[in-house]
């Protein structure tokens, strides 16, 4: 036990002209030929040497941040907070926090499967602001899970949580839910931009705090692990951070963002004097609610602390930092809190802490070689003995955590989206798709170290997909499909020829290449994808439902002809006022108006194929172009667009306005319709014996067709100014049959 002392342990406190970054020097920006030299020690080590050992009880689970702690040290803004003008600077950020803050606090719709569109216009203007204000970003997204599983608990507790409040959304509640395809679509703009980005091997945060200290800068984001990360230029949460609010420097031209910087020496001063390096384990200890420990309860008590009006979790967090304040390091509060447990179990509970303490030392891996580079060197990847191309790939966020998850524990999480909760999970429909990517990650001559193959030599390897079954999670298994080794060797991927891994994809979605020809090339993709959903017979999609997406699709190619350098483009005032109008649906979807539970489940279900379509593709090193995903899809725009048409409103009618986007529109209904059921095509007007009767005329060699171009004719409904559209797309469906 230590006597108190008057001046902190963890240093001395930083300038505040320094902590301030008012007018910190331009750092260099990166080349190959520069490289700064790093001048700075890591945090000092905790003295613990025992081997590592697995924990997997439930008891000793870890969580991601620590509960009550941003909260705690908000609550003492003016002890632990220096007020920050941010600009000229490096900044590094925490991209897996900025992404859903800026999801979440945006006044974005999130009923609706996703208004990516508006979702990329609040990140351009993020990083717009932080331009102005001559700050570099660097952004590091989160990898795969940690090849350890040991958050495993959580993760599946976290599941839990989306389900309730993508429930909540589904009727009318409230509820936070990203959409799913938010990750790809943030990197489409980091990628537009020209914003620095990385991706770690697994989770980031030990690797974007040995980064900030690397090169002396503060770190942006919303984990409140970043309070106990010992970081030389502080941590700046983003709720803090007034990126809307830029402001003038006094008697310049300058620009500035008003922020705030925790501030790990005060924070350690304020409980006098607390050597910094206690506070990994006063993480560990407060951090888990699913550490079932009387002991935290014991240690709490002795700090002779009265009740707090706060809650249990403040008086938590308050009560192991006054403890802890009296040790003078790690090793001898660890002892402390071993001696409160029977002795049979105190090692193995001293080995899960001190694995734990060590997530807050500095990583190994060292991110800015990736910036100088282009590639970083990680020992976990290295460990495991995958093929560099992935290891390259993955670092460049061109493919997704999804992928790595399923390469290194074969097992992947499929995220729960606002869907009809009655209904098996939306995800199902694109189970096909990813068999065929789990069948091409283990169809390699050598597997990695460390990655099972728990398959008998008479069946393929299996899965584990954690999902949704009704309000809950079912972790199920699924066998990868198998292919032809010659064909598709993992570690020999990018040297197969273009057309055989085109060929691949497109065998996946069950499409024939020639349907895709008439289609704009970045469109191709989810056309083929939306061919693929309809031929499902999970989708129960309508008419109205692939003429909303495929109407949607149009909102790229029009801002394109609206935005075309140079000469005005005759075509420009149609598409304007066609563009305009689209809009026009979009914004008259009001919030907390009832939510159509199949609609949203059929779109959603599309986004899932899309989702797996896209993770494919990346797969196999992008056969197809990826598609502009900022303009591909509004959730709101087709939810708006499945009233109208339902209603009076005709997909001829809005066309009218741009014959150019009539004339795609009709390439892109064209491509679908030859894969959609022939029900599709029928009016729901119809009366049941009217189908069966008209079902009695499918012939063995056309199953496709249900009805002869003249029996058609009476569905044109002449108050329906897209009733003929209707028939001539189905004369055309039932020409098309024919000929097949």
């Amino acid at each position: 036990m230590r006597r108190r002392k008057e001046s902190g342990r963890g240093g001395q406190r930083i300038p505040e002209e320094e902590v301030a970054l008012v007018r910190q020097t331009p750092h260099p920006t990166p080349s190959y030929r520069h490289r700064p030299e790093n001048t700075f020690p890591p945090i000092s080590a905790l003295s613990f040497s025992e081997p590592g050992f697995p924990v997997t009880s439930r008891q000793l689970s870890v969580i991601m941040g620590i509960r009550g702690l941003m909260s705690f040290v908000e609550d003492y803004s003016n002890e632990f907070f220096t007020d920050l003008k941010l600009r000229d600077t490096k900044v590094i950020i925490d991209g897996y926090s900025l992404f859903h803050r800026l999801c979440f606090n945006s006044d974005l719709e999130l009923r609706y499967g996703g208004d990516y569109d508006s979702f990329a216009d609040v990140v351009q203007r993020f990083f717009e602001s932080l331009f102005a204000c001559h700050i570099c970003p660097y952004v590091v997204l989160d990898g795969g899970c940690d090849i350890s599983d040991k958050k495993l608990t959580t993760l599946k507790d976290r599941a839990r949580e989306k389900i309730q409040a993508a429930h909540s959304l589904s009727v009318g509640g409230r509820g936070n839910v990203c959409p799913l395809l938010i990750r790809e679509v943030f990197i489409q703009v980091l990628i537009r931009l020209k914003v620095c980005f990385v991706q770690s091997f697994s989770e980031a945060d030990r690797d974007i705090m040995t980064l900030a200290n690397h090169w002396n800068c503060p770190v942006l984001s919303s984990d409140s692990d970043f309070c106990i990360f010992d970081l030389r230029s502080g941590f700046c949460p983003l709720n803090s951070f007034q990126w809307r609010n830029v402001n003038t420097v006094k008697n310049t031209q300058d620009y500035y963002i008003p922020a705030k910087c925790f501030s790990l020496d005060a924070f350690c001063r304020y409980f006098s004097n607390m050597n910094k390096t206690l506070l990994p384990l006063f993480a560990v200890l407060c951090g888990n609610d699913h550490v079932n420990l009387p002991i935290i309860e014991t240690l709490i008590s002795k700090a002779r602390l009265p009740l707090s009006s706060k809650g249990r979790r403040y008086h938590r967090v308050l009560g192991l930092l006054n403890w802890l304040s009296h040790f003078d390091d790690p090793a001898e509060a660890l002892e402390n809190v071993l001696k409160h447990l029977p002795r049979k179990g105190r090692e193995d509970v001293k080995e899960h802490l001190c694995t734990s303490m060590e997530e807050y030392q500095p990583s190994q891996v060292k991110l800015q070689d990736f910036f100088y580079y282009g590639t970083y060197v990680c020992p976990d990847a290295l460990n495991l003995g995958l093929p560099e191309w992935v290891v390259v790939t993955l670092a460049k966020g061109q493919l997704p955590p999804f992928i790595s998850d399923a390469l290194v524990l074969q097992r992947t999480f499929l995220h729960t989206q606002v869907e009809n909760m009655q209904r098996p999970n939306a995800h199902r429909i694109a189970q096909p798709i990813r068999q065929v990517i789990y069948g091409l990650l283990l169809n390699t001559s050598s597997h990695p170290e460390g990655i099972s193959q728990n398959a008998v030599p008479s069946q393929p390897p299996a899965f584990n997909e954690v999902e949704r079954i009704d309000k809950n999670i079912k972790t199920s298994v699924v066998y990868a499909k198998q292919l032809l080794k010659n064909h598709s060797d993992l570690s020999k991927l990018t040297e197969l020829p273009l057309p055989r891994r085109r060929m691949l994809l497109l065998e996946a979605l069950k499409v024939k290449q020639v349907v895709l020809e008439a289609i704009p090339t970045l469109l191709k993709l989810p056309i083929a994808v939306t061919c693929y959903w309809l031929q499902s017979t999970e989708a129960k999609a309508k008419l109205h439902h692939l003429q909303a997406l495929l109407l949607g699709m149009l909102m790229e190619p029009l801002h394109a002809i609206i935005n075309c350098p140079g000469e005005e483009d005759p075509r420009a005032g149609g598409a304007k006022v066609l563009y305009e109008e689209l809009q026009r649906v979009k914004a008259s979807m009001q919030p907390g108006a009832r939510l159509d539970l199949d609609t949203a489940h059929v779109f959603c279900q599309w986004q899932c194929c899309l989702q797996m379509g896209l993770y494919l593709n990346q797969l196999l090193c992008t056969p197809l172009p990826e598609p502009d995903l900022t303009q591909l899809y509004s959730g709101s725009l087709v939810h708006g667009l499945c009233q109208q048409l339902l209603a009076s409103t005709s997909a001829e009618s809005l066309l009218s306005m741009c014959p150019e986007a009539k004339q795609l529109y009709e390439h892109l209904f064209n491509a679908t319709k030859s894969y959609a059921p022939a029900e599709l095509f029928v009016p729901k007007t119809q009366s049941n014996s009217k189908k069966r009767r008209q079902k009695k005329k499918v012939t063995s060699q056309s199953k496709n067709k249900v009805v002869t171009t003249s029996d058609s004719k009476h569905w044109y409904d002449r108050s329906n100014r897209f009733g003929l559209l209707m028939v001539e797309s189905l004369e055309e469906h039932l020409e098309t049959s024919e000929l097949e």
